[in-house]
């Protein structure tokens, strides 16, 4: 073997063909030597492998094949695209390769090379086929691997899909849950609004009734008192027993319906309450032995106190008629016997609670009365109309429908909450909520009015009343007591009368009166001209003039209409008297 061939032969170890290469090139008087080999598959030459990947100088090799693999033999020298370098360079392109050397002094003897070359290319080429077999062997391994994971990401995003699915398939039937739920909230909701509304327009429209009602109750009631008074000494008359029954008979139907007429005023929310710190468990304290008597034997009763009971705030006489009214309607409930329980306790209405109520209820403390028993219950047709003025489920002329729409009416004029549960079979429970107050009940000291002495007097007394029989019948009764009595049909006759100089004791004056004027209108005006002067206020239909928000204003002496004779004297009496 030559020199040449000697020397090809160190380019069998690849890792050893850059120190061969640069050898080499030396020895030709150059300074690189490069093999390039084109690809059977693309037609295109790169350098092999062990072999400078570019061309020294800086020129791209690219440039250079394209004229280098046009010759098809030996070649002498072939340009760079820049002509100031020449590269002499050899072409064998039978065996699909480029044998080039680089430099300016190159002495390059082919003659001894050729007889390697092929080897050489062989050699080269069967390296690139293991190089493209391992390339591809990495390629199908790294695809195969990522074909893996990507079926293992395929698989947990199927698994994460199914999670989610599943997932969507819950909040899907939460939504629907929830959407249902609402539905049925607000249909609640607006029902409960709805009866709200009619509770409140029935309470405008009995509210109206039982003002002119009540007028011509006084008239009624006064007038029999008197046919009373007159025929009392007249025992000798023909027919006197029967007369006598006749006036006590209509007497005492004028009265029911006075307590009717105040039970619709209760409802509408109209009546005069005089709200005060009570404590409730001594408030059924005193009632026992009422409520034993009213329910009768068959009736349990138990009373369930609470030892750190609140002070309610509340009018206690109105408290009282509206347990006996439940108490009442528990007892007929209850034909064959039963048992009836009031319990007491402190208890708390949260926003929640108060924002679903169709009434407007401030959250806060309050004082919870309930009322159960064992009774047939009701229906949910029959709970949404309890509260209804006349509606009753009782036999005709055993109820007038009025007991619970007076107790709703009280409750909400109070401040207050009630609630009503019942089922068929399973009893009923009414829940009063009651305003805490903030004063302690015990400490509260009860004054009773001073007994009033006499009913008659001779002070003088202005009457302003528009309805003239009833005013008729209020000067009468006060003239027979030996007053002084002066009279009015309306605020402005009534203001012209007291800028006069006369002197008056007492104003006993309507509160509705006509002309856009009331009762508080004249009041005022005769403090100004007669500071001294008493005020005495009557009405049977409480509007915001000496009543705001349900309470009858601090100082003011109301006489509420109907009245009787006795009644009206006492509470004159009384207030002329006090200092």
């Amino acid at each position: 073997m030559n020199d040449g061939a000697q020397r090809l032969s160190e380019f069998a170890n690849p890792e050893a063909r850059p120190e061969a290469s640069a050898r080499l090139a030396r020895d030709m008087g150059g300074e690189a030597f490069i093999v390039f080999l084109k690809d059977e598959e693309t037609g295109s030459f790169t350098p092999a492998q062990g072999f400078n990947q570019r061309l020294p100088g800086g020129p791209s090799w690219r440039a250079f094949l394209k004229q280098a693999s046009r010759s098809s033999e030996f070649a002498g020298e072939v340009a760079f695209p820049d002509p100031d370098t020449l590269i002499p360079a050899v072409s064998h392109s039978a065996h699909g390769a480029i044998f080039v050397f680089v430099g300016q002094h190159l002495r390059v003897r082919w003659g001894d090379l050729e007889p390697a070359l092929p080897l050489l290319i062989e050699l080269l080429k069967s390296e690139a086929r293991v190089q493209i077999a391992l390339a591809r062997e990495r390629s199908a391994q790294e695809v195969a691997i990522h074909a893996t994971n990507l079926a293992k990401a395929l698989d947990g995003a199927r698994k994460d899909v199914s999670a989610a699915s599943l997932r969507l398939q819950q909040l899907n039937a939460t939504l629907e849950q929830r959407v249902a739920e609402e539905v049925a909230r607000r249909n609640e909701a607006e029902a409960a609004l709805h009866q709200a509304q009619k509770l409140e327009a029935i309470g405008q429209l009995t509210g109206g009734v039982a003002h002119d009602f009540n007028n011509l109750l006084t008239v009624i009631m006064g007038g029999l008192e008197t046919i009373g008074r007159q025929i009392g000494g007249m025992s000798d008359v023909a027919q006197f027993a029967r007369v006598m029954r006749a006036q006590a008979m209509a007497h005492h139907a004028a009265q029911r319906a006075a307590t009717l007429t105040a039970r619709l005023l209760a409802f509408s929310r109209r009546q005069p309450l005089d709200p005060k710190s009570i404590n409730v468990d001594h408030l059924l304290a005193g009632m026992r032995e009422l409520l034993d008597s009213t329910l009768g034997e068959r009736i349990r009763v138990e009373v369930v106190g609470n030892a750190g009971l609140w002070s309610a705030f509340a009018d206690a006489s109105e408290l009282e008629h509206a347990i006996l009214n439940l108490a009442v309607n528990a007892r007929d409930a209850m034909p064959e016997g039963g048992r009836l329980t009031i319990e007491t306790g402190n208890t708390w209405l949260d926003d929640d609670y108060v924002a679903a109520l169709p009434e407007p209820v401030p959250p806060g403390q309050y004082v919870l009365v309930a009322v159960t028993d064992t009774g047939i219950g009701m229906d949910r047709a029959t709970v949404d109309r309890v509260f209804e003025p006349f509606f009753t489920t009782k036999e005709v002329g055993k109820g007038t429908g009025l007991g619970l729409s007076q107790v709703y009416g009280f409750v909400r004029q109070t401040g207050g909450h009630i609630r009503i549960y019942s089922e068929p079979g399973q009893g009923t429970a009414v829940k009063i909520y009651l305003p805490r107050s903030q004063t302690d009940a015990d400490q509260q000291v009860t004054r009773l009015p001073p007994a009033a002495t006499m009913l008659g007097g001779n002070e003088a007394i202005l009457v302003v009343e528009d309805h003239d029989d009833l005013r008729a019948y209020s000067c009468g009764v006060l003239r027979d007591l030996g007053y002084q009595v002066f009279e009015a049909a309306d605020a402005k006759s009534a203001i012209a009368f007291l800028e006069t100089s006369r002197p008056l004791d007492l104003l006993f004056t309507d509160v509705v009166l006509p002309d856009r004027l009331h009762g508080k209108n004249v009041a005022d005006h005769a403090r100004r001209l007669h500071p001294k002067i008493k005020i005495l206020f009557t009405t049977g239909y409480t509007r915001n003039a000496i009543v705001h928000d349900g309470r009858l204003d601090a100082g003011v002496n109301l006489l509420s209409k109907p009245f009787t004779f006795r009644a009206l004297a006492e509470k004159v009496r009384k207030i002329l008297d006090e200092r």
